[in-house]
């Protein structure tokens, strides 16, 4: 099935949603919800038409627009070091997923029987965090080598903050599967990427 450029740079930029707000949460220990929550909410999305529907809407992933848009541009002032590594991180870790199809279904399985508790707690509760902190332990943390977030140790220290990491490093990672199943690869962010930012800018025009 052809993908669109569009469904492309929605998948990307949930990408860098997810890692400016692990960059957030580990800097400031704070999170902005809505954001974090439509990451979340992805994970349990398996039947959606496009890379939009996914998320409910492109403007739910407009801070990793803005991200992309920040780390992939010109001005390489304006790019931060920590979230850019968390990106390659996040991209590395999915490439090891593909190889390891029983993991994936692993998750997969794990991600259906919190069908249950979806029905007594918002997507955003800190047993939902927990949970999904839990399946990214267990089954993406050994996978190869892991992402090392950067931060101020007495937010980075709060369990809370670290299953709210782990949770969103889970949501990119799925980000970066959609990215990959909507027809993204490493090359287009080195020869595509001029593409990649007029697509963002219209996405957030």
């Amino acid at each position: 099935m052809n993908h669109s450029l569009r469904e492309r740079v929605i998948a990307l930029a949930a990408m860098f949603q997810a890692s400016a707000l692990v960059h957030q949460v580990a800097s400031s220990g704070s999170v902005a919800q809505p954001e974090q929550d439509a990451l979340f909410r992805s994970l349990f999305v398996t039947d959606a038409g496009d890379a939009e529907e996914v998320y409910g809407s492109h403007l739910e992933v407009e801070i990793g627009l803005r991200n992309l848009i920040t780390q992939l541009g010109d001005d390489a002032s304006l790019r931060n070091v920590d979230k850019t590594r968390y990106i390659v991180g996040i991209l590395h870790l999915e490439r090891l997923l593909k190889r390891r199809p029983e993991v994936l279904k692993a998750i997969g399985e794990e991600l259906e029987s919190m069908q249950s508790q979806l029905q007594h707690f918002e997507i955003g509760h800190r047993t939902i965090m927990a949970r999904l902190a839990d399946i990214y332990v267990q089954h993406i943390s050994n996978l190869g080598p892991r992402i090392m977030v950067s931060g101020k140790n007495n937010y980075l220290d709060n369990p809370d903050n670290a299953n709210r990491v782990r949770a969103l490093l889970l949501a990119g990672i799925r980000g970066a599967v959609l990215w990959r199943q909507c027809g993204g690869s490493r090359w287009q962010l080195m020869f595509k990427r001029r593409a990649i930012l007029e697509e963002a800018n219209r996405l957030l025009a």
